[in-house]
């Protein structure tokens, strides 16, 4: 009977064991799955944390973002994310890519953000966030100087356009009926523009006045503005509302202390902001 007592003994106490180590397999199944799905990336710690703000840009539109007779990366936009970043309290690193491919590098985390002119737009706000804007500018149409055919918008229907074929302009473009010419940016359509195998292109009035200020005897005219002004910002992936804020913050720092007032004075003369 006492051989009896210690086997049943035994037995309940491996029992009480199993079960113990079964609520403890569940707890664990429970808190590995719950816990992943509540971790997000934060990418302004991030940033903060390796001291980088990689931006993507074009690094061929000027006066936004090109390179000097020295081989520089500079610009408006340029400047405008360096001071940015400056109040962030990290360093910026351009990466540099043609307007055609870089919100696809923007999803595939090449970069945290763009800073090229990038038009807000309702149909980007679905996918992106946006800072604020930092610069208002029209699209105006260009023609050859020696085109006497096309005086403004109304006329470039069937005319070939240069546009970079995701930009605004280019949708604009498409709109008044033109047949696209697709571009890597601002330099190659004035190319084809000034060589004739392109009838006109759409693009920013403030970067063509600074084309036109620095290539005076550039065979180019501008025949109209369009009456809508766009806006531009800095453009991120959705989910990085920390990094929005942080950048909105900081682009009001530079509008209130006057850097960005110094920063338009040294590109086009005046303010751009509004």
């Amino acid at each position: 009977m006492k051989k009896l007592l210690t086997i049943f003994t035994l037995l309940l106490t491996f029992v009480v064991v199993l079960a113990a180590c079964g609520t403890n397999n569940n707890n664990g199944t429970t808190g590995g799955d719950t816990t992943p799905s509540e971790e997000t990336d934060n990418l302004l710690s991030k940033v903060e944390e390796e001291g980088t703000l990689l931006i993507g840009t074009e690094g061929t539109y000027p006066p936004f973002t090109f390179h000097d007779d020295s081989g520089k990366l500079t610009g408006f936009d340029v400047e405008v994310a360096e001071a940015v970043a400056e109040r962030l309290g990290v360093e910026a690193k351009f990466m540099e890519t043609q307007w055609d491919a870089m919100f696809a590098g923007l999803d595939a985390k090449r970069f945290d953000m763009i800073a090229n002119q990038v038009g807000i737009r309702e149909d980007r706000l679905e996918k992106y966030d946006f800072s604020e804007h930092y610069i208002t500018s029209a699209a105006v149409v260009v023609a050859h100087k020696d085109n006497e055919e096309i005086n403004g918008f109304a006329d470039i229907e069937g005319k070939k356009s240069a546009q970079s074929l995701t930009s605004n302009y280019a949708d604009l473009a498409r709109e008044y009926g033109a047949v696209i010419e697709g571009v890597d940016g601002f330099n190659q359509a004035i190319e084809l523009l000034n060589s004739k195998r392109v009838d006109v292109t759409i693009n920013d009035k403030l970067s063509v006045l600074d084309f036109q200020k620095n290539r005076p005897n550039a065979a180019i005219k501008i025949v109209e503005e369009h009456e809508n002004a766009a806006q531009s910002g800095f453009m991120f992936r959705k989910g990085n509302e920390e990094l929005v804020e942080a950048v909105n913050a900081a682009l009001a720092e530079i509008i209130e202390d006057g850097t960005y007032a110094e920063i338009a004075e040294k590109w086009f003369g005046e303010d751009v902001l509004n």
